[in-house]
């Protein structure tokens, strides 16, 4: 009995896990259906949220802009945090270099209203003497990139480290400048934590709702603020029905990432066994 308990003990304590993580993910699914507002009972199947959602221009606009965003904001975070982990590996002695990668990692352990507060005062302090920016796109894109960028930086310099050096020296050797290395040989190696990176930006940038509270302005609210203003006025099933559609948006992305990871690996892996047999 004890043998048994311990066999399945792991397995049962990982879906207890999985259940109080994804639970309140389906029930909240499954009442994007529900044909009322009732939150306790499920009266019927109905797509009215669905519809309601299409006609609520607020939340649509406030999704193209999360969307736009996001975008910007994952492309920024790859470009510099490919720059910083290239620095920080490959450069193991210049001047500054600690404090250089102390206000890299600085966002990771920094809490995000600590990170908004300074936003804020340092953008309104710019305003005021250069009258530029303004509260809106340019800042919450420039936050959600300093936090992005941080993560993303994580991602792509472990691959750095892992990465076999001696192909860039067999490069070099053969006469390939310095920045032909990087281009033909060190970013294609490192690709794939690259585009790891960019999601892992656009994910938090999409996501976040502390930085753009304190970085947006009149007009300007990204979708996870809209649907926390809705969140605080009572329930209303129309944030259901859009958080469905980011739960299966995001699961789609993931698993189709995932796909092409795999792919990419079998295909690497059969490439390199070709060259061993040649």
């Amino acid at each position: 009995m004890k043998q048994l308990l311990e066999k399945h003990f792991g397995k049962a304590w990982l879906a207890l896990v999985f259940a109080f993580l994804y639970l309140p993910l389906l029930f909240m699914i499954v009442f994007s259906f529900n044909s009322t507002r009732q939150d306790a009972r499920f009266t019927g199947f109905s797509l009215r949220w669905y519809e309601a959602l299409m006609q609520d221009s607020k939340i649509v606009d406030a999704f193209f802009l999360s969307l736009k965003v996001a975008a910007v904001t994952g492309a920024l975070s790859a470009v510099l945090a490919t720059f910083a982990a290239f620095v920080l590996v490959r450069y193991r002695r210049f001047i500054g270099r600690t404090v250089f990668s102390g206000m890299v990692n600085a966002p990771l352990v920094m809490p995000e209203v600590i990170i908004g507060l300074s936003l804020l005062l340092l953008f309104v302090g710019a305003q005021n003497l250069f009258g530029w920016p303004q509260r809106g796109l340019i800042t919450i894109i420039a936050g959600h990139t300093l936090l992005g960028m941080a993560y993303g930086m994580v991602v792509i310099q472990s691959r750095l480290m892992e990465m076999d050096r001696s192909i860039e020296e067999a490069a070099m050797d053969l006469g390939a400048r310095p920045h032909q290395v990087f281009f033909l040989i060190t970013l294609p190696n490192i690709f794939q934590a690259i585009l790891a990176a960019f999601l892992l930006a656009f994910t938090l940038s999409f996501d976040d709702v502390v930085i753009a509270e304190f970085l947006s302005g009149p007009g300007v609210n990204t979708l996870p603020q809209v649907i926390f203003g809705y969140a605080r006025r009572g329930i209303n099933p129309t944030v259901y029905a859009a958080a469905t559609l980011l739960i299966v948006t995001v699961t789609i992305v993931i698993v189709g990432y995932a796909v092409w990871v795999a792919r990419s690996t079998r295909r690497r892996e059969r490439e390199v066994a070709a060259a061993l047999r040649s």
